[in-house]
């Protein structure tokens, strides 16, 4: 595919870097007298070396070439972690950075955190995107697809301008000083029927065998978020249990923990009888045990952060790296840190060893890498994270959230490939004033969809819950503790669940099932069973509608959904 183009490095020598202001050099070529390249092109890729003749530090890296974009042609873009919005555009179509109010400090710096808008720039142009680690053309069922075979020197950003047709392949090298041989670009090119290009780059990835096919079952959050309880858990795995021939798994999320970061320390008034004797209930029903963590953050009021600041990450300015505003803000824990990473594995021991879990969630990692540190950059911090959570977990089952998906892919069994899904079918006024990682089921659908080629080759695909119960059904639940409205009609419902089911093999509930009626425990075991429909297409038919094409037992439909409203229709073709 990259017949021509042309290389191009930003970069300063070391030992010149308080030379002054043009420190900075930039070099279109082959070699200079502070470096050479090595190359090796093939038809099916392109492998570009830096061969340093001196210490460099590496600013920024891209090849570029031109593409001939056709009018119908939509581009693949995968969004920068688990969260961000992921889905083809057209030459039309508008990438958004940081929406209107993220725009404006402070709300800009809380906002930002979540994903790449402080180092990668958004145009706001149509018809330029840029997408993380692979993409493809879609030209009428025809794909081209890019993709990166190695991330562990720096993410690679392939970035499309169909205005111009260019293309351009970008490394992230912030943070980088070498003077080694240095792999920068490790690109792959395919091209055919959607299954094919997937099937043919994830074998030329040659990924370890999945562990798991489907999981289904419940997790806590959607329901009580940090308000749960023993009783109200202890009454659940029950619930659960009226569906066992169709599910398989129980999770508890957020809110057992005393503090974010002091993972071993459980709410004793809360939990009188301990993490073990729900694990243990949770086995004997049949299901596998699930916990949620976010391993590499502690709240600010943490007793980990209070006695340990030194194994915390610090930003440029000195500052503790603030890795997410939830809990009242939480630092990022460094697990370079021999002592912070003997902490980490010591938590892990307990969780799954002790106390017996089967799965762990693991949240919020995307901040391990926000701040290029140790001569490495985000790219390779985020990898070599991902190596360490896996060795801590061991043969026990990791679902990712919240990370950028290529460092997981091989790592992780499940993982979350959507946004949080809000409590509304309709955006929240948040949607469309800050980022493109916060809470939305629109967003999320529209991930699910769009990320469905991940399902089967890189890990089980978690498009997050869907919701069965009646709103606000918890307002006469004695045990809840945080009360919070359902903004769900009964189609909205069943069109989400549809789609998850469709795409998705990592499929939740957080509702009580053992309130369900018949007809609504029939729903969840519809729901939690392996589908037998496949996608073979999906495109925007007009701002807010998505046509969906797929088989079912040898028989072809369309299915038209509203993302704003819910309403869907089905066609046998």
């Amino acid at each position: 595919m990259f017949k021509e183009y042309r290389f191009s490095l930003e970069y300063a020598v070391a030992n010149q870097m308080n030379a002054g202001a043009n420190q900075l050099k930039c070099f279109e070529g082959v070699e200079n007298e502070d470096f050479s390249i090595e190359t090796e092109e093939t038809e099916g890729g392109l492998k570009i070396v830096l061969v340093p003749k001196t210490m460099l530090q590496l600013k920024n890296a891209y090849v570029k070439t031109n593409f001939t974009y056709e009018a119908e042609d939509r581009v693949f873009v995968n969004g920068y972690q688990s969260w961000t919005t992921s889905r083809e555009y057209t030459s039309k179509d508008v990438q958004k950075g940081l929406l209107k109010l993220a725009k404006f400090n402070p709300v800009r710096y809380f906002s930002a955190l979540f994903g790449d808008y402080d180092f990668q720039k958004y145009s706001n142009v149509p018809g330029k995107f840029h997408s993380y680690s692979y993409t493809y053309i879609n030209r009428k069922g025809h794909l081209y697809l890019i993709g990166t075979l190695n991330e562990r020197t720096g993410y690679t950003v392939i970035h499309h301008d169909m205005g111009n047709n260019t293309m351009m392949i970008q490394k992230d090298v912030d943070g980088v000083t070498t003077g080694e041989k240095y792999v920068l670009f490790e690109v792959y090119f395919t091209e055919g029927g959607y299954d094919e290009v997937f099937d043919n780059y994830f074998a030329e990835l040659a990924l370890p065998p999945l562990k798991i096919k489907h999981m289904a079952g419940y997790t806590s959050w959607y329901n009580y978020y940090g308000g749960i309880t023993e009783k109200i858990l202890d009454r659940d795995i029950d619930g659960l249990a009226t569906v066992k021939e169709s599910a398989d798994i129980f999770q508890i999320d957020d809110g057992y923990q005393t503090k974010t970061g002091d993972w071993t320390t459980v709410k004793t008034d809360l939990y009188p009888r301990g993490m073990k004797y729900l694990v243990d209930k949770i086995h004997s029903k049949g299901f596998k045990a699930g916990l949620w963590m976010a391993p590499f953050n502690a709240a600010k009021d943490s007793k980990v952060f209070a006695e340990h600041p030194d194994w915390f990450i610090k930003d440029e300015k000195g500052k503790y790296q603030l890795g997410s505003i939830a809990w009242g803000g939480a630092y990022t824990m460094d697990f370079y840190n021999e002592e912070a990473a003997n902490y980490i594995r010591s938590f892990f021991n307990v969780v799954l060893n002790e106390w017996e879990f089967d799965m762990v969630k693991l949240d919020f990692l995307y901040s391990i890498c926000r701040t290029p540190r140790h001569n490495k950059s985000r790219g390779q911090i985020m990898c070599e994270a991902m190596d360490f959570l896996r060795e801590c977990v061991g043969d026990k089952l990791l679902l990712g959230c919240g990370v950028p998906l290529f460092p997981s892919f091989g790592k992780v069994d499940a993982c979350r490939i959507s946004c949080d899904v809000g409590a509304s079918f309709v955006p929240a006024w948040y949607n469309s004033t800050l980022n493109h990682e916060v809470p939305s089921t629109r967003c999320a659908m529209i991930n699910t969809v769009f990320r469905r080629h991940l399902n089967g080759r890189a890990f089980v695909n978690d498009p997050d819950v869907f919701y069965l119960r009646d709103s606000n059904v918890r307002k006469t639940d004695k045990l809840a503790v945080r009360k919070s409205k359902l903004k769900f009609t009964e189609q909205q419902k069943i069109v989400h669940a549809t789609i998850n089911n469709m795409c998705g093999d990592v499929l939740f509930v957080s509702d009580n099932v053992g309130a369900f009626n018949d007809e609504k425990r029939k729903l969840v075991k519809k729901f939690f069973r392996p589908t037998y429909k496949k996608v073979t297409d999906a495109k925007y038919i007009s701002k807010d509608e998505l046509e969906i094409f797929y088989t079912e037992k040898d028989k072809k439909f369309r299915m038209t959904v509203n993302l704003a409203t819910g309403k869907n229709s089905l066609k046998k073709l």
